[in-house]
């Protein structure tokens, strides 16, 4: 009874605010980017469709809404619950005062390459991020979910070090030098995660402030290849608990978290 009537009033009050003149300005800015697993292939459920007062996302059309499943739009008729909803909501019952303004950019199939400063797929995150700070809110984080495309053992021995070029790019390009970055394994059961998860894990090794969160006893959808439901929300209440280990001691040398 609670839930239903959040999800009937709580889009009606966002409607008249943003009537009124009162658009939210989220001031606790997370960038979402990386492929499938990332952009979310879950399938939607009630919970999913429950928005959080605290907690937006910036629209394909660039706009801030409620952050309802799902938060991108890469391939429309494949998207779903992803594990950004599920990140902020465990941020938002550790930080009563956060405002949080999700920006999603991820893109399913696509390659650490293709994620090259001045390729489309970077360029169009750094805007939307750029758009997400320009009212002086703080970049507090970038999640990265992505790998599959790079499982081969020759594109594994370079990936810790194009992404780290990517990374410190995306950080100068943003200002924000010491951002956090969160990485995420790939699900266990794909073939692709023994070649790729030691690269994974081993990132913080060589990123400052960058941990790898563990997927370890997560679910597949069917397919091997991409988190189901439950898994996906699993996964981002673990990245949320990465981030808010952070401080401190555990920021600068990196580990893995469960």
């Amino acid at each position: 009874m609670i839930r239903s009537l959040i999800v009937s009033i709580f889009p009606l009050l966002f409607s008249a605010l943003a009537a009124a003149g009162a658009e939210p300005t989220p001031r606790d800015i997370f960038l979402l980017i990386g492929q499938s697993n990332m952009a979310g292939r879950g399938a939607i459920e009630e919970e999913d469709k429950i928005p959080h007062p605290r907690i937006f996302v910036l629209n394909e059309q660039k706009t801030w809404v409620p952050a309802v499943d799902p938060l991108h739009f890469d391939k429309p008729a494949m998207v779903g619950v992803g594990l950004g909803s599920a990140f902020a909501r465990a941020i938002a019952d550790a930080e009563p005062s956060a405002l949080i303004g999700l920006v999603p950019a991820a893109f399913g199939g696509t390659s650490l390459d293709q994620w090259a400063p001045g390729g489309q797929l970077y360029t169009n995150a750094v805007d939307r991020a750029r758009l997400a700070l320009a009212t002086g809110a703080r970049l507090r984080a970038v999640l990265w979910h992505q790998g599959e495309s790079d499982s081969t053992t020759e594109k594994a021995a370079t990936y810790a070090a194009r992404f780290d070029r990517m990374i410190t790019r995306l950080r100068a390009d943003l200002g924000s030098p010491d951002v956090p970055v969160l990485v995420g394994e790939l699900l266990y059961r794909r073939t692709a995660s023994a070649v790729m998860n030691p690269v994974l894990r081993n990132l913080p090794n060589t990123i400052t402030r960058c941990l790898c969160v563990s997927a370890n006893g997560l679910s597949d959808k069917g397919d091997q290849t991409h988190f189901d439901s439950a898994s996906l929300r699993e996964l981002g209440r673990r990245y949320a608990r990465a981030f808010l280990s952070m401080p401190a001691a555990n920021a600068a040398t990196g580990k893995s978290v469960q």
